[in-house]
């Protein structure tokens, strides 16, 4: 019986984020320059979304791109954005004829004008899309995430519209740039590293976390199908006991 097979489709996970790791590994085992895995690993990233539609899942958060991420070399960023522009004219007809929606969080001020005017159309054109909710977590942190979050709490105090009281868990929630969507039921991350790596921190507080060495650029339907096996054999407690679920 395929993983697929063993699915039960009525205990789906209604979020499931991703941190898609491994595209330079793979490029530098087949003897490539580290671009070439990002290219492959854009066709896994339409793959994976392809089978996240037809199962129903309701949302699909990618790590694509970190704040640390504009480290690396130039050379590579500039890659990266040309590929990402590309992508995103390339795929918006698909996303369209899938009913996806696309949706990103993350500092696109740091982007380069033509990529962010590519995304932001994109987003437009996709809004109405009923289907999958497919977020790309762009120039994104968890750390700048709740600074920023902080930062606009502070300037709303200072205008005397949020008293200390007023400041709990659903409050810091609502200042995420992930307000509008579930917290992940399921992240998984490939190429067999064991960290969040910044991503989400407070969005994953009792997420179910799947770790795989296999590389994103081979990541396939059938190794999410896996994963979401692996998540339906466990139990989610949220701090209760097994016998009051």
């Amino acid at each position: 019986m395929t993983y697929k097979e063993q699915i039960d489709k009525a205990r789906l996970p209604r979020h499931i984020a991703i941190i898609m790791d491994g595209n330079g590994r793979w490029a530098k085992r087949q003897g490539l320059a580290r671009v070439f895995g990002h290219k492959r690993g854009v066709e896994t990233v339409h793959n994976i979304t392809v089978a996240a539609t037809e199962l129903g899942i309701e949302y699909l958060t990618l790590y694509t791109f970190s704040t640390e991420n504009w480290n690396r070399p130039k050379e590579e960023i500039d890659a990266l954005m040309a590929l990402l522009v590309d992508t995103i004219v390339k795929e918006t007809p698909t996303l369209m004829e899938n009913n996806v929606r696309l949706l990103t969080i993350g500092d696109l001020d740091r982007l380069p004008e033509e990529t962010r005017k590519k995304f932001v159309g994109c987003i437009e054109q996709t809004s109405k899309n009923t289907g999958l909710s497919m977020v790309i977590a762009l120039s994104y942190s968890a750390r700048w995430e709740i600074t920023h979050a902080v930062r606009t709490a502070v300037a709303r105090a200072q205008a005397g519209e949020l008293r200390p009281e007023d400041v709990n868990e659903q409050l810091v929630s609502s200042l995420m740039t992930t307000a509008e969507m579930p917290d992940p039921d399921l992240l998984i991350r490939t190429s067999g590293e064991l960290r969040i790596s910044n991503f989400l921190l407070w969005q994953l507080a009792y997420s179910e976390l799947y770790f795989t060495d296999c590389l994103w650029p081979d990541f396939t339907a059938e190794e999410l199908y896996r994963a979401i096996v692996d998540y339906q054999n466990r139990e989610r407690r949220f701090g209760k006991t097994s016998e009051q679920i």
